[in-house]
């Protein structure tokens, strides 16, 4: 068993605790205000906004995107020192005129690195008006188009390639992979590959049409509109579809890098209503972030869903086997939408040693949002932090210190988190930040209180798979009993109360 924390109670004495490290949460960047509007009526700024992104680091520099404001009006990439200044936008997308331009718009996905490329998508834009693939050297020059999404025909949207690509890349060898959220032959997104230099676009895979069942719920069998990008393994391609699949829930699936072999993996369970007007079912529901893989698992987040009707943390076996729901965030309460550990998860996670990091961009204490650690096997959720309430200013952004709404998913280096916000910060356009982990990203710490004739022993609810444990001495070897007494649940710590003998005991959490 591994012991995570060690107290002692002396009766008639007070207490000796060990120390925890706090994590350190820092802004590196907080995009300038863009309260002033251009001749076309669109907000505008030096470096950009409302990044809805997550970073890629290479050695102190970290490379970004944001979505809106820059120069023009329609989103920059970015690049920024790890330590904080030295922001430079490396590429303002033009104006937009007509729905087009030469360039693409409004990028919300990050970017992928490979040397001193940068590769990314733009949502809008371009000379269809549909979206960009695009590509730009580590210090802004070089910017490429490798495609533009073509126009669509008819009412349905389709088209042959597919249009508003929301999500990143993968890139192996010479070949970039990607979605597009909408369009292709049937109109419900596409999966495609295309050629670092270009020229080489070929659709993988165009999800098929949906139909209402006798639930009036439209499915499939493979899902539809996929918001995330992909993860490679070998030949294979894993991602995430928002809806559709068997339930109309949405699907995590797999297809090769040639496009052949499709396959469902799993799909999300039909939502049914409760009695808090909330959808809910038993593994969540409409995915819209990317997966990450550890050897034969994937990792992800569904954004609605799961028990509470607030989102998942899950895992699944690459053949679509061993579906495991790790976490189910709680309930939100209060027109704040407030809660103790977040919800609506809409990025994907990051793995180091056994450890998931994410995000969640609703709840937590503020409504504000969270960043969450989570241990592969369910156990030991952490609120990292929490982000802060956020006031109107004269302008009328919402502005805070730290930053609110995480949409994106983190990067890790070391024991450093990286990760960006949607609004807040001091100008209420959003933020770059990091988090510097200390001991307590996977320690609990017991709190001890005397109380008249009894002990009372408590620790965070964020920590499970725990068991409190006695001992009378310290003596080698030491003999660790169970607390008998469960826990009980008061506001955010499991409590156990234990009456004080003449003995002293040691306390420790075992798992």
């Amino acid at each position: 068993m591994a012991v995570k924390s060690l107290f002692l109670a002396l009766t008639g004495m007070g207490l000796l605790t060990m120390p925890v490290t706090a994590q350190t949460f820092t802004v590196l960047h907080s995009f300038s205000s863009a309260a002033m509007t251009n001749n076309l009526g669109f907000n505008t700024n030096s470096d950009g906004g409302y990044t809805m992104a997550g970073l890629v680091l290479s050695g102190n520099t970290l490379y970004g995107t944001a979505p809106e404001d820059g120069t023009n009006g329609w989103g920059t990439v970015f690049a920024l020192n790890t330590n904080g200044p030295d922001f430079m936008a490396l590429h303002t997308f033009t104006a937009v005129s007509g729905g087009t331009n030469s360039d693409g718009a409004q990028p919300e996905a990050g970017l992928v690195l490979s040397g001193t490329n940068l590769y990314g998508t733009a949502e809008d834009g371009g000379t269809n008006g549909f979206g960009t693939v695009f590509a730009l050297s580590t210090n802004g020059s070089d910017f490429i188009v490798l495609h533009t999404f073509t126009t669509v025909s008819g009412s349905s949207s389709t088209n042959s390639d597919g249009i508003w690509p929301q999500a990143g890349l993968a890139l192996a060898g010479t070949n970039l992979y990607g979605t597009a959220q909408y369009g292709g032959t049937n109109g419900y997104g596409t999966v495609f590959s295309v050629s670092d230099t270009g020229p080489s676009f070929k659709d993988l895979h165009a999800f098929s049409k949906l139909t209402a069942n006798s639930l009036f719920i439209e499915t499939n069998s493979d899902g539809a509109y996929p918001d995330a990008g992909l993860v490679l393994s070998g030949t294979n391609l894993y991602g995430t579809a928002e809806d559709g699949g068997t339930n109309g829930s949405g699907t995590v699936f797999s297809v090769s890098t040639n496009g052949s072999s499709f396959i469902t993996l799993h799909a999300f369970s039909t939502l049914t209503i409760n009695s808090l007007d909330v959808f809910t079912n038993g593994d969540g529901a409409q995915p819209e972030a990317g997966l990450i893989l550890s050897g034969n698992t994937l990792y992800g987040t569904a954004q609605q869903g799961g028990t509470n009707g607030y989102g998942t943390v899950f895992a699944v076996s690459t053949n679509g086997s061993n579906f495991t729901v790790l976490h189910t965030f709680t309930a939100l309460s209060g027109s704040a939408d407030t809660n103790g550990d977040g919800g609506y998860p809409q990025a994907g996670l990051v793995l180091s040693d056994n450890t998931l990091y994410g995000t969640a961009p609703i709840g937590g204490p503020n409504g504000n949002g969270t960043v969450f650690s989570v241990s592969t096997n369910g156990s030991n959720f952490i609120v990292l932090h929490t982000f802060s309430a956020v006031v109107t200013n004269h302008f009328g952004y919402y502005t805070n210190s730290d930053g609110a709404r995480p949409y994106a998913g983190l990067i890790i280096s070391g024991s450093t988190l990286y990760g960006t916000t949607l609004y807040g910060s001091t100008n209420g356009f959003g933020a770059v930040f990091s988090i510097s982990l200390g001991a307590a990203a996977s320690t609990p710490q017991l709190t001890l209180l005397r109380t008249g004739t009894n002990v009372v022993v408590a620790w965070p609810t964020n920590f499970t798979g725990y068991t409190l444990q006695s001992a009378t001495n310290l003596t080698s070897p030491t003999t660790w009993s169970n607390i008998s007494t469960a826990p009980v649940v008061i506001n955010t710590n499991n409590v156990v109360t234990n009456g004080i003998s003449g003995t002293r005991k040691f306390y420790r959490l075992s798992q």
